[in-house]
């Protein structure tokens, strides 16, 4: 029993990927509000959701260690949400997320 336990505790840790997420958020007066969720090792999301008025445009800009920002843009009527996911070549230690969002003039 007791060795069926220390193998439990053993392999808890790779089954666990989580990682921090930071967010640097500039949101311009818009009402964005926003959650992110560790997908996989080396995949990480972050989903928005309008909830003003006006129609809002972002952009977030993912950045993970050495390896170039990826960007992905999303427009947001009012209500409305949008998931934004990004897959790196490596494993996300530390993700970084920078969330621009400023009022859509269409």
């Amino acid at each position: 029993m007791k060795k069926l336990i220390c193998v439990l505790f053993a392999l808890a840790p790779m089954t666990l990927f989580a990682y921090p997420i930071e967010v640097e958020k500039q949101l311009n007066g818009s009402e964005v509000s926003y959650t992110t969720d560790d997908v996989d090792r080396n995949m990480g999301s972050i989903t928005l959701y309008n909830a003003g008025q006006e129609p809002v445009a972002c952009t977030a800009a993912f950045v993970n260690g050495p390896e170039a920002p990826k960007r992905r843009k999303a427009n947001l009527a009012p209500g409305q949400q949008s998931y934004l996911t990004v897959n790196f070549n490596r494993a996300i230690i530390k993700l970084r997320i920078t969330l621009t969002c400023a009022a859509n003039a269409d």
